[in-house]
């Protein structure tokens, strides 16, 4: 399993420094969603969803790891935007923000458009300290991206409740790539990860896969999904 790729893991209680990788400008770097303490109550939300998801099989298709020499021109208007992300273990819809994220909803227009996300696995679950489910790199080690950055948006006073679609990054400013994270549950981070949508539909779904746990024996609360997740489709429409 790929791990903490040139980064420093941190425990403070029961929460650990979740270390994750996303795109750069050459295809690889490392994010770090930093935690704070987290409260019990928070502590114990992943073990309270209800029975895990039933997810199929692995695609039969290989995902294509495109590379572009440079972030697409910011052509999206500033209203809602819905992305309709179809995975293995159960359909996620979700209203994006391009009036506050233009650049980051334009780079998923872009690359949603170019099946860059289709068959492409979500490498990385969290169950302890932080609550997301982690996707959009190709290749699947967590060092993946587009080849180029998108600059950070929408931080200002930024939470990440349950439900909230927002950017990984390398945990310096302006270094988000195609890796993205679903919050399953209420998450403590910083306002340093774009946030650029909420969950409409399919929540359940998300809470399905983090009950079916993850694979870390290591540092368990951080790995991949103990049932593989792979997106099978990912599209992005106006409205």
């Amino acid at each position: 399993m790929v791990r903490k790729l040139g980064t420093t893991s941190v425990l403070v209680a029961v929460t650990a420094l979740a270390s994750a990788c996303g795109g750069s400008s050459n295809g690889a770097a490392n994010d770090n969603p930093l935690v704070g303490s987290t409260p019990s109550s928070q502590a114990s939300s992943s073990a309270s969803v209800p029975g895990g998801a039933d997810c199929g099989p692995k695609p039969t298709k290989p995902a294509q790891a495109e590379h572009y020499q440079a972030e697409p021109k910011v052509t999206v208007a500033p209203t809602t935007y819905t992305a309709t992300v179809v995975t293995n273990c159960g359909t996620i819809v979700a209203s994006l923000d391009a009036a506050k994220a233009p650049h980051t909803v334009n780079s998923f227009a872009f690359l949603s458009a170019h099946h860059f996300f289709d068959n492409t696995p979500c490498h990385r679950l969290t169950t302890a300290g932080i609550y997301v489910l982690q996707c959009g790199d190709p290749t699947g080690t967590g060092s993946g991206g587009p080849g180029y950055t998108i600059p950070d948006e929408n931080l200002k006073g930024a939470t990440y409740p349950a439900g909230t679609l927002a950017m990984a990054n390398t945990g310096q400013p302006h270094t988000s790539g195609s890796q993205f994270f679903f919050c399953y549950a209420d998450t403590q981070l910083p306002p340093q990860y774009t946030p650029f949508g909420h969950v409409t539909q399919g929540l359940d779904v998300l809470q399905g896969i983090a009950k079916n746990g993850e694979d870390d024996s290591n540092q368990p609360g951080d790995g991949h999904p103990n049932k593989p997740v792979y997106i099978l489709s990912f599209t992005v429409t106006k409205g």
